[in-house]
C-alpha cells in the first residue's frame, strides 16, 4: 500500500518540478514582445573614473578638481544625451590616491577591472604618470592633470593634459624672471615629486638661457614644513629671487621664514602655488609672491564668469583646477558623441583630433603628444592679499 502512494507522490512532484522548469526557461527568454531597458526609456551606464588626492594636505585641490568634474557630469546627464542610437547617463567612479604614486597605480588597476570607459586624472603628475601605463595597456583614454613633461613623453596614444605642460610654463616663468624682474641670480629649491622637480628644472633651462646665474639648488618632499635650515644656507649665498617648484602647503610655511629671515627677495613658484589656499596660509607675507598659472585667467576664459557663478553657487569658494577638470569631461564626452560611441577603441581616435569649444579655452585640441596646442601662461603677484595678473602669454 506505501509502494502506490509513494508512486503517486514522485509523479505530482516530477509535475511540479518539470512546471518549475518551463516557468524558468520562459523567465530566461522572453517573448519577442518584450521591449529592451534602453527602448523602454532606462538609460545605459557609462562609468568614468577619476581620482585625486582627496585627504591629506593637497585634499583641497584634488576635491577642486572633482567638484568640478562632477558639475560637467550633472551638465552632461541634464542634457539626456543619446549615443549610439542609446539614451546613455555618466556616472564618476572616484577614487582617493593620496598623491602617492603605489596607491595611484592600485586604483588605476582597479578602475580598470570596474570597466570604465574613460579616465579623468589623476591629479599630480607623480601619480599620473605611473598609472597612465595601466591605462595604456587597458586602452583607455585618460585626460591627466599632470603638467609635468615626462607625462608625455612617453608618446602614449591614450595620454592627454588638462593644462599646459611644465616645459611651457617653466620656461614662460625662468625667462619672466631675468627679464621683467631683473634677477640675475637666482636659488632654487623643489619637493622632488615628479611636478616640483620638472617644473624647476624648465625654469633652471630658462633662467639660464636668459643670463641668470642658479647660486644655490636645494631640495625638500611634499610633506615638509619647515624650511629653517635650508633657507639659512642660501641667504649666505645672496640672491635676487627664490624658485620654489611644489604646492601651496610648503610654500607658503616657506614665506613666512623667508620674511621671519629677513630674506627680501621674491618668492617665485607655479600653479599649485597660486590658490586662495596658499593667501590664507601665508596671510601677509603672502605680499610680493609670484605664481604662474597654465592658461587665462578666470574672467578672461570664454565661459570662465559664468562657470565661476554655477560653481559658487553650487561648492562655494574655488581653488584654479575645476574648470580644467570640467572640460576635461565635457571634452571626453564631445568625442564619444561625435564617434557615436561610448567604447574607447571607437571615440579614442575622435579625441585625439578633436576641437572643443570648453570654459577654459575656445578651442581645446591636442597635438601628437596629448599636449594641449595653445594654453598659454598667466603670471600673477600677491597684491593687497590677492592674486593680481601681471602677464598673460598665449592662449584663446
Amino acid at each position: 500500500m506505501q509502494r502506490p502512494m509513494l508512486t503517486r507522490l514522485s509523479l505530482v512532484v516530477a509535475a511540479a518540478f518539470a512546471l518549475a522548469a518551463c516557468g524558468e526557461k520562459k523567465a530566461d527568454s522572453p517573448e519577442p514582445s518584450a521591449a529592451p531597458a534602453e527602448a523602454a526609456g532606462q538609460a545605459q551606464t557609462v562609468k568614468l573614473g577619476f581620482a585625486a588626492p582627496l585627504t591629506g594636505p593637497q585634499a583641497h585641490l584634488g576635491k577642486d578638481y572633482q567638484n568640478g568634474v562632477m558639475m560637467a557630469i550633472e551638465d552632461a546627464n541634464a542634457e539626456k544625451p543619446t549615443i549610439g542610437g542609446k539614451p546613455v547617463k555618466f556616472e564618476l567612479v572616484a577614487e582617493d590616491d593620496q598623491a602617492d604614486p603605489k596607491v595611484a597605480t592600485q586604483i588605476a588597476q582597479k578602475l580598470v577591472d570596474q570597466k570604465i570607459a574613460g579616465m579623468i586624472g589623476h591629479f599630480n603628475s607623480g601619480t599620473s604618470i605611473p598609472a597612465s601605463k595601466i591605462y595604456h595597456e587597458a586602452r583607455l583614454p585618460q585626460i591627466a592633470m599632470a603638467t609635468a613633461p615626462a607625462f608625455t613623453d612617453q608618446k602614449y596614444d591614450t595620454t592627454f593634459r588638462s593644462m599646459t605642460s611644465d616645459t611651457q610654463q617653466g620656461a614662460v616663468v625662468g625667462k619672466f624672471a631675468v627679464e621683467k624682474l631683473g634677477a640675475k641670480k637666482i636659488a632654487i629649491i623643489d619637493d622632488r615629486t615628479a611636478y616640483g622637480q620638472g617644473l624647476a628644472d624648465e625654469f633652471e633651462k630658462a633662467a639660464k638661457a636668459a643670463g641668470a646665474e642658479i647660486v644655490r639648488r636645494e631640495f625638500t618632499n611634499d610633506k615638509a614644513t619647515d624650511f629653517t635650515a635650508i633657507l639659512t644656507g642660501l641667504k649666505a649665498a645672496s640672491f635676487d629671487a627664490l624658485f620654489y617648484g611644489g604646492a601651496d602647503a610648503q610654500a607658503a610655511p616657506m614665506v613666512k621664514q623667508m620674511k621671519r629671515l629677513g630674506i627680501k627677495a621674491p618668492l617665485l613658484s607655479g600653479e599649485m602655488t597660486r590658490t586662495p589656499t596658499f593667501l590664507k596660509l601665508a596671510g601677509t607675507d603672502a605680499e610680493g609672491t609670484i605664481a604662474s598659472l597654465a592658461g587665462l585667467p578666470l574672467d578672461k576664459m570664454p565661459k570662465g564668469k559664468e562657470f565661476e557663478t554655477r560653481f559658487k553657487a553650487k561648492f562655494g569658494q574655488m581653488e584654479i583646477y575645476s574648470p580644467y577638470g570640467y572640460d576635461a569631461v565635457r571634452t571626453m564626452i564631445a568625442a564619444m558623441k561625435q564617434a557615436d560611441s561610448v567604447e574607447p577603441a571607437k571615440y579614442l581616435p575622435v579625441l585625439a583630433k578633436i576641437e572643443y569649444a570648453g570654459v577654459t579655452s575656445n578651442k581645446i585640441a591636442y597635438d601628437a603628444r596629448g599636449d594641449l596646442r595653445d594654453g598659454g601662461i598667466t603670471v600673477y603677484k600677491v597684491e593687497g592679499g590677492d592674486w593680481k595678473v601681471m602677464e598673460t602669454i598665449g592662449g584663446q
